[in-house]
């Protein structure tokens, strides 16, 4: 488990973080629009398309990446983000049964959180 896993799970404890983001994602898709919506007449605009790390924001958190990088050496830091991300898709997932979300919806949760964990300066 990653660093910052566990000090989140020691704060909130493994359930009561999952229960606390539930209701902050079920509060969020509340207000998001259901079918027959104004939304989906609009034509769509083209999406940017994401970039898979090759020049990752320097955020918040790059620097205990570029620690961990250090420590635990390239390979190992990978296997141990690949990990991360996966717990993370998984409770994403877990959450969008939960909420009754789309797959579409589930989709565009897990593009939010990979832009959000480039910003914050988890990718470098």
């Amino acid at each position: 488990a990653s660093l910052v896993h566990i000090a989140v799970a020691a704060v909130f404890g493994t359930m009561g973080l999952r229960r606390l983001l539930c209701l902050l994602v079920a509060s969020v898709a509340a207000f998001v629009p259901r079918t027959g919506s104004l939304a989906q007449t609009r034509r769509r605009e083209a999406a940017p398309t994401l970039q898979m790390a090759s020049m990752a924001k320097f955020g918040v958190f790059s620097p205990a990446v570029y620690a961990g990088r250090v420590l635990l050496g390239d390979k190992s830091l990978e296997k141990i983000r690949g990990q991360g991300i996966s717990l993370h898709s998984q409770a994403i997932t877990e959450f969008c049964i939960f909420v009754g979300a789309t797959a579409k919806m589930r989709g565009l949760l897990i593009k939010k959180a990979k832009t959000n964990g480039d910003i914050l300066g988890f990718l470098v």
